[in-house]
């Protein structure tokens, strides 16, 4: 059941950086730098204090952030490490089921985007299947650095949203 706007509004800091902390993987850091700018009006405020966060960071520290982001279907999702969120982002989306050459693929493409980019490949698969997750991961291996890094971007704009939808309601 999704907590109100209200009571998240009411959470003092260190619970609000427990019930909110994990919508940016691995990045306690975000919550903490939202905490400031409360009270928020609607989740579409949370949500834009908290990506302001990141966006309003170093470069170094984004680029460590994104650094921080599983691989798809990786060796962070066989091992069981993935956090809650991720797994079941990854399996509703098929990559928990993938056919042994759907898995090869990519591994191959996790590889070859890693050494491109330096960070492993984040898109919102929340919505789409394996085989489209596939061909748009082969289809940006050809971006720049820079157009990457602002696609990566906006894909987490688009997951930590859903996952605020999930945890924060307007009422």
């Amino acid at each position: 059941m999704p907590m109100s706007i209200a009571a998240v509004n009411a959470l003092p800091r260190e619970e609000f950086v427990r019930y909110l902390g994990g919508v940016f993987e691995h990045s306690p850091w975000v919550a903490e730098s939202a905490f400031a700018a409360r009270p928020f009006a609607d989740v579409a405020g949370l949500h834009e204090a908290m990506f302001g966060a990141v966006r309003d960071a170093p470069f170094a520290r984004q680029l460590a952030f994104l650094r921080g982001h599983p691989e798809l279907a990786g060796r962070a999702m066989v091992a069981g490490a993935l956090t809650a969120d991720s797994s079941n982002e990854q399996s509703r989306s098929g990559l928990t089921q993938c056919s042994p050459g759907e898995f090869a693929k990519l591994q191959e493409l996790n590889a070859a985007y890693g050494a491109r980019f330096g960070w492993p490949f984040i898109l919102a698969v929340r919505h789409l299947n394996r085989a489209t997750i596939i061909r748009v991961f082969g289809e940006r291996l050809a971006a720049s650095a820079a157009d990457e890094f602002a696609e990566c971007m906006a894909n987490i704009g688009r997951i930590t949203r859903w996952r605020l939808d999930d945890l924060v309601s307007a009422s």
